[in-house]
């Protein structure tokens, strides 16, 4: 998993479910790295996929609105 790319970090966990699933749709492999720390709930959940994706995901999280 050394060479996944992040393309998505957010402090949400609800933010990266929905982003992992808008990838799903697309035939991209998510893997979701939580960096929380969870004694204080600070931190960042990030998403991660193959070298190969990341163009086409990035380009679909842009064209993505989050609330």
């Amino acid at each position: 998993m050394d060479d996944w790319k992040c393309v998505y970090s957010t402090d949400q966990e609800y933010k990266a479910t929905m982003v992992k699933d808008l990838l799903a749709e697309e035939n991209i492999e998510a893997v979701v790295v939580n960096k929380k720390v969870s004694a204080y709930l600070f931190g960042e959940i990030e998403l991660h996929v193959q070298p190969e994706d990341e163009n086409m995901a990035t380009e679909l999280i842009k064209g993505f609105r989050i609330e």
